[in-house]
């Protein structure tokens, strides 16, 4: 099982520049909260026929690679770079470096609008660029530190920008890769987030409900790394469909087991804590319906939607909104609005999954409902946390 690790504090420099790029939670938790909803306004009009999208990725490629490699890798990024100083004492990039990181994330989702007039080898390589520059900029403190299972986020964001490289093959007209490219980020997004909810939901679920005690169970855990990574590999090397059926079936009875072993019906009366619960809910969900889609019982899309906007949604959703109060010295107690949020949410999943499969001659309905509901649920976080991410802590500690 992978568990991150702290150590003890060690002596640093206060971060430099503007508040804005004091840590990385700050640029990429409001990049990826707005980019979430205007990418969602973007797809809906285009789906809708209004306008077409560039023809870099295609329609619906553009949609797909950017909410995975565009709103997800931001979460990611703005996580790791602010996490990195908890577990290594070590400040990563802030200020100045932070901003260039920043501004090449930009970049990449501009530049596809640009392909008429930059060369489509240019735009690959700017998108390309990201995953890797983070990774570089992590690696320094991962590696001063002495837990060296933390370094696995290196390897694991390389792996993340092979995947993207899959996409932009075909992008160029070179493979016939993008879905595996896509499909593999899916899934490597799904065990990252699940092994890291594995550790920090049983610990705040602990912490706030008294004389809880979640239960681990040690090879369900190693069972969990292995049918992930198996996944991943799987749609990067052999996409057979028994066998990537075989092994989303697995991944959802352990993750059923997981949640199990931590859940307590103390936790729907602490928002903050239930919407992570609930993307939880939505991985065993969407691994289930991906394993009756593989054997061709379901549509694949219905379960990818499962995972994207259910499970990495809620997950997402509900650590940017506790990060950023922790990182701020602001309460972990998030506000009525957003308690509306996390319902928002979850109805965009609910009608995204569930309404296409009982009602499917009105899947336009479904498909503009859904996303009408995930623009207002981040036009709130927005709106919110565009104070609290630009502001000092309100503590008067740097970061």
């Amino acid at each position: 099982m992978l568990k991150v690790h702290s150590e003890p504090e060690k002596p640093e420099l206060k971060p430099q520049g503007p508040v804005f790029l004091a840590l990385g939670f700050r640029p990429f938790f409001l990049a990826a909260a707005i980019s979430s909803l205007v990418f969602m306004v973007i797809w809906l009009g285009a789906w809708s026929g209004a306008y077409p999208l560039p023809d870099y990725y295609g329609s619906i490629g553009w949609h797909t690679h950017e909410m995975l490699f565009g709103y997800t890798v931001a979460i990611i990024a703005g996580f790791l770079l602010t996490a990195v100083r908890n577990w290594t004492g070590i400040t990563p990039p802030t200020g100045n470096l932070l901003g260039l990181l920043f501004l090449l994330w930009v970049a990449g989702r501009i530049v596809p609008f640009l392909s008429a007039v930059i060369p489509a080898p240019v735009v690959a390589l700017i998108d390309l660029a990201f995953l890797p520059a983070v990774a570089m900029g992590i690696q320094p403190a991962l590696w001063k530190g002495e837990q060296k299972i933390n370094r696995i986020f290196v390897p694991l964001l390389l792996v993340m920008a092979v995947a993207n490289l899959y996409v932009h093959l075909q992008a160029l007209g070179l493979t016939l890769t993008a879905t595996r490219g896509t499909d593999s980020m899916l899934y490597l997004v799904a065990f990252l987030i699940t092994l890291l909810g594995g550790r920090v939901i049983p610990f705040f679920t602990e912490a706030v409900i008294p004389n809880h005690h979640s239960r681990r169970i040690g090879h369900v855990e190693t069972a969990t790394v292995a049918l992930l990574g198996g996944l991943v590999a799987t749609q990067l090397i052999y996409p057979a469909f028994w066998l990537s059926g075989i092994l989303a079936f697995a991944i959802a009875m352990t993750q059923a087991i997981r949640v199990a072993g931590w859940y307590n019906r103390k936790i729907w009366s602490i928002p903050i804590l239930w919407v992570l619960f609930s993307g939880m809910f939505w991985m065993v969900i969407g691994f289930t319906l991906a394993g009756l889609a593989y054997f061709g019982l379901v549509g694949l899309n219905l379960a990818k939607h499962a995972i994207t906007v259910g499970g990495i949604g809620a997950l997402t959703y509900g650590m940017m909104a506790r990060v950023a109060l922790g990182h701020t010295g602001r309460p972990i107690d998030s506000s009525r609005l957003i308690n509306g949020s996390f319902i928002l949410l979850n109805l965009a999943t609910l009608v995204r999954v569930f309404a296409p499969i009982l009602l499917p001659q009105q899947y336009t309905l479904w498909v503009h409902l859904s996303g009408g509901l995930w623009i207002a649920s981040f036009l709130l976080f927005t709106i919110i946390y565009l104070p609290i991410l630009t502001r000092p802590r309100v503590d008067g500690k740097p970061g």
